[in-house]
């Protein structure tokens, strides 16, 4: 995914993070690059290192169609929830396929539909990449 990097800082407390845009929204996440890298568009990964628990950290969107935003101490994604034939969780991120390690079987039904993730910001992370 082609994202606009804003800024990369370090807190005391944080890992790298990064400010970035999407067409969909802007937020500050985990950087994996070069910690001097300077603005500009970058072809990016998005992993979620969370387990994923229905009801917890993961419920059915409010509206549809991709997004991110800072929600509090997290980051909220909202993306289309799918299950591959194994029975792997991804969310398809406007596109992007983000793998998701589940903490409990979805509930029925889910698989398909647009659900939101809350989840902390240093354990989202973004991966330049070069094309």
């Amino acid at each position: 995914m082609l994202v606009e990097l804003v800024k990369v800082a370090k807190f005391p407390w944080s890992p790298w993070l990064a400010q970035v845009r999407t067409p969909f929204g802007s937020t500050a996440v985990r950087w994996c690059g070069d910690p001097a890298a300077k603005p500009g568009p970058y072809h990016v990964e998005w992993t979620v290192d969370e387990d994923i628990a229905w009801g917890r950290n993961a419920k059915p969107a409010v509206g549809v169609g991709p997004e991110v935003r800072p929600g509090g101490h997290c980051v909220v994604l909202r993306g289309r929830l799918d299950l591959t034939v194994d029975g792997a969780a991804m969310l398809d991120f406007d596109g992007s396929q983000i793998p998701l390690d589940l903490a409990d079987p979805l509930p029925g039904g889910v698989a398909g539909t647009w659900v939101e993730l809350f989840v902390e910001r240093e354990q989202i992370a973004l991966c330049p990449y070069a094309l």
